[in-house]
């Protein structure tokens, strides 16, 4: 048995294939490829454009997918929603659909682009926002480029941004955001309702999950002198408890513990200065609650 998977072509594929492998898969494409290598026989993976993965898994062409809220939304997709993954092309954080005006334009707020007009690629999660806040405007689609066309071709765009960088080089200011979007791995729902491949897909769901989860961790290890153990245990936090081994004919103990990696630099001269010896930091594939 198969399990036919779309996978992002395009700006987050670099990200999904460095996500896939720190999960334990390794893929592989060829050239302009759309159907890569990958070392699991009972998966069949097919690139595609994000925008285009809902609607296939949807329609039961693939069995599941990845593909951000944003998307899936727009497509209007009935599928089962398998795992939140929060990465990006250049981050892991969410990324925004906002609505963005020139910088020096009157438009203030979303109440002032009454019979205006809005380009997006999303037009129907555009469209929806906007009647939702009692707005009428027009909202075409733009095929690319969109953050060039205000203010001479329309007067405002809805556009996703994950730092900002790209709308504040192009001279724009955002007035609202539409919504929050991460990466879904989702499913077609009678696929969902075979054992198999909804084992499947929760066992994937797991180790990319994982993944994910260890990229913000470390673990430090580290001897210390049995009379300091209190003090050392006293600076460190952890994620439930550390772990603490007697070291063999010695009153020193080993201990190790996992921890945000943003407070190792505080951390580790703390530790020293707590009577820590032989600290090491080391980086993790997967953290797994």
């Amino acid at each position: 048995m198969k399990l036919r998977l779309g996978l992002p072509k395009g700006s987050l594929q670099e990200a999904t294939f460095q996500l896939f492998k720190q999960a334990g898969f390794n893929l592989s494409v060829r050239g302009r490829s759309y159907f890569p290598a990958i070392d699991d026989p009972e998966l069949e993976v097919v690139l595609m454009r994000a925008q285009e993965i809902p609607r296939y898994v949807s329609e039961g062409v693939l069995d599941a997918g990845l593909s951000g809220l944003d998307w899936i939304m727009e497509n209007e997709a009935d599928v089962v929603e398998v795992a939140d993954l929060v990465y990006a092309k250049n981050t892991d954080n969410p990324i925004r659909l906002v609505i963005a005006v020139a910088a020096d334009s009157d438009i203030k707020s979303v109440a002032d682009l009454q019979g205006k007009r809005i380009a997006t690629e999303l037009v129907r999660v555009t469209r929806n926002y906007l009647r939702q806040n009692g707005v009428e405007a027009t909202v075409e689609f733009s095929y690319g480029a969109t953050e060039v066309k205000v203010p001479q071709l329309v007067d405002a765009i809805a556009d996703i941004t994950e730092t900002g960088s790209s709308l504040k080089a192009n001279n724009l200011r955002i007035i609202a955001t539409i919504l929050e979007s991460t990466t879904r791995l989702h499913a077609n729902r009678k696929s969902w309702d075979e054992p198999w491949k909804r084992e499947k897909l929760q066992n994937l769901a797991v180790l990319l999950q994982g993944a994910l989860r260890a990229r913000a961790k470390v673990g430090l290890k580290m001897n210390v002198p049995g009379e300091r153990l209190e003090e050392i245990l006293a600076v460190l936090p952890a994620m439930k408890q550390p772990t603490v081994s007697q070291l063999i004919r010695s009153d020193w103990v080993a201990v190790e513990v996992i921890l945000d990696e943003r407070q190792v630099r505080e951390l580790v001269p703390a530790l020293k200065r707590a009577g820590a010896h032989d600290i090491i930091e080391y980086p993790l594939t997967k953290v797994i609650p």
